[in-house]
């Protein structure tokens, strides 16, 4: 191998090494896997959660670099696409409230007590976001 070779290697390594230790940072600093055990009142079940996490994370950055292709039929990609829908405004949900971010904007830009305004705001902008993505991007 030359050089350049293991220089590339290197430099892939220790960007992971980067994003890997700023995943497991925020997990661990948010406390997502034990707030989310004592939600569901599983906390036996505790190692089960953090294999997943570490088995999901091997199979996203398989999938990223493979480039995989699924031959799925469109009326099976609508329940997935839901799916994931639900699954990443749940998270984004989930952050921006364990870190009280809406409380503080609101308290900013002069709102807290229409925050509900607020809310309903970023919902719908949500929504359309998510729409014109579909009607624009996404052909079938």
């Amino acid at each position: 191998m030359t050089i350049n070779v293991l220089l590339i290697i290197l430099i892939a390594f220790a960007g992971g090494l980067a994003v890997g230790s700023g995943f497991v940072a925020v997990l661990t600093v948010l406390g997502i896997i034990p707030r989310l055990t004592q939600l569901t009142k599983t906390m036996k079940m505790i190692h089960y959660y953090e294999w997943s996490v570490v088995f999901g994370v091997f199979l996203g950055c398989y999938f990223s670099l493979q480039l995989p292709s699924f031959h799925l039929y469109p009326i099976l990609l609508m329940p997935l696409g839901l799916l994931n829908g639900i699954f990443l405004g749940m998270l984004a949900a989930a952050l921006t409230e364990s870190l009280n971010v809406l409380p503080i904007l609101a308290k900013r830009v002069g709102i807290a007590d229409r925050i509900v305004y607020l809310l309903m705001a970023l919902v719908f902008g949500k929504i359309m976001g998510s729409l014109f993505h579909w009607i624009y991007y996404v052909s079938l």
